[in-house]
């Protein structure tokens, strides 16, 4: 018997990525503490690397390999390439707090790394099995990484909360996966949505599997009625790992959504409309409502983080190629604006002070007025404000809404916007016009600082000019598709 060897060509990205890891993970156990900052040098060095060899290898056609469990496309770049840049972002941010809390170990980086590995996977995945196994590795990389701080019993409460209610997810998620099966006796992406197209397959097994699939993904996403987590873990988890948790992950899941519900189970399209319609409403409203009581900035963030994944929603409802890119855009918008937020929040915070709470920020603007006028750009941007990139993130999604003829919801969409705008500029106000709390000066690392400027400008520049990134996103998913 023959056994053919697979092409490695289309996954070279997360083969250079797994041995390279390992490698690290090695290479730290001989590192004294003094001297981690190799490690760091060696997981940026990694990260590197994987661009390189993703953008030598980009190309504008489809590649298949792994028996076809494997896909490697214009989409799938462009959202690993997206992973690998907010990743070596954080990593930036993360190092003095990782520092001063006793976390800068070989352990978070080489997790981190892991966790990429999973986010690629989930990303280039055309099988459930993929899907599913580029999911669990992502996940339990991220469990282990929250109670990274083995002394706080916030950040172990916090992982057991995520470990549980996660596993409860993946089992929903497996379920739906199994009813699928069951239906159309294949796993296969193409095979999946080529049967529902043909009508073949029982259409009742198939919905009730699809509710089981949205279940699970609604979860993974952070939306409401599936966001019991999220508050609990922003906040328990330390800042690091909570920047790492509400970044690159959220590209990964819209990959999910984009591989499951846009191209697998196409066909039903009516069918989880209507369930999208009810998550991004509640989101909307629950996040945007909640946020306003909150005076812990990472749960204030935690509940903007719910309204702005149900703004990523109302791009899916259109079920087209421009609700998908306009999807796209915002998530990478999101992270951009996110990884901000959170970096400031690092940069701030040292050894017994954490920078988490809105009266930390009163009075910044005194102290450290630049920092305090790029917080002002990422809060407008955030708010959706012009000419911020936010404000066209939000307004491509609701053009998509509007021209499947959803006024109605873009309508309340807007008027949720209005709302968040208000714990948004609470902190413009804090910062500006309130005396300072904290009258330590601002003391950050260079590379850091610069980062957090480039982040900045960036929220500005792309509101300026949006069209590039916004056709490079609609480029991506017209090839893909």
């Amino acid at each position: 018997m023959i056994i053919p060897i697979p092409d490695l060509a289309p996954a070279a990205t997360e083969l250079f990525l797994l041995a390279a890891a390992c490698t690290v993970l090695l290479i730290d156990l001989f590192i004294r503490d003094e001297r981690r900052w190799i490690t760091q040098v060696l997981a940026q060095l990694v990260l590197a690397g994987c661009a390189v060899i993703l953008i030598a290898t980009a190309s504008s056609g489809t590649a298949f390999t792994f028996s076809v469990m494997f896909i490697d496309d214009p989409l799938a770049d462009a959202l690993k390439l997206m992973i690998i840049v907010a990743v070596s972002m954080l990593l930036v941010y993360s190092r003095r707090y990782l520092a001063d809390r006793g976390m800068y170990r070989g352990e978070f980086f080489t997790l981190t790394l892991f966790s990429v590995l999973g986010m690629m996977v989930m990303v280039s995945a055309n099988h459930f099995i993929t899907l599913y196994l580029g999911l669990e590795l992502l996940s339990l990389s991220l469990y282990a990484m929250i109670a990274l701080q083995r002394d706080s019993a916030v950040a172990t409460e916090a992982a057991m909360k995520y470990f549980i209610l996660g596993a409860l997810a993946s089992g929903m998620l497996l379920y739906g996966m199994s009813m699928v099966y069951g239906a159309t006796g294949t796993l296969q992406i193409g095979d999946i949505a080529a049967m529902i197209a043909r009508g073949e397959g029982s259409r009742t097994v198939l919905v009730f599997g699809l509710v089981f699939i949205v279940a699970g993904l609604g979860f993974k996403l952070g939306v409401v009625p599936f966001h019991m987590w999220v508050p609990d873990v922003y906040h328990g988890a330390p800042t690091a790992v909570t920047l790492l948790i509400s970044s690159a992950p959220k590209i990964a899941a819209f990959a999910f959504f984009m591989r499951i519900l846009g191209e697998a189970l196409g066909g039903l399209a009516a069918d989880w409309r209507s369930m999208l319609v009810v998550m991004a409403v509640l989101s909307l409203a629950l996040g945007n409502i909640a946020a306003i009581a909150q005076t812990n900035l990472k749960r204030m963030l935690a509940y903007s983080s719910i309204s702005h994944m149900g703004f990523l929603l109302l791009g899916f409802l259109a079920g087209n190629a421009f609700g998908f890119a306009a999807a796209m855009f915002y998530v990478a918008v999101y992270v951009l604006m996110n990884l901000g937020t959170f970096g400031m929040i690092l940069l701030l915070a040292r050894s017994g002070f954490e920078a988490d709470q809105l009266d930390d920020y009163r009075g910044l603007a005194r102290r450290a007025p630049w920092q305090a006028f790029l917080m002002l750009l990422l809060m407008f941007s955030m708010a959706g404000l012009p000419p911020m990139v936010g404000f066209y993130a939000k307004l491509t999604v609701l053009s998509a809404v509007v021209d499947i003829g959803l006024v109605w919801l873009a309508v309340f969409a807007v008027m949720m916007s209005l709302v968040g705008a208000f714990y948004y500029l609470r902190i413009v106000k804090l910062m500006y016009f309130d005396e300072p709390v904290d009258t330590v000066p601002f003391t950050a690392t260079a590379d850091a600082r610069v980062l957090m400027t480039m982040n900045g400008l960036a929220v500005l520049a792309l509101g300026l000019l949006p069209q590039p990134l916004m056709a490079w996103c609609l480029l991506a998913i017209e090839r893909s598709m």
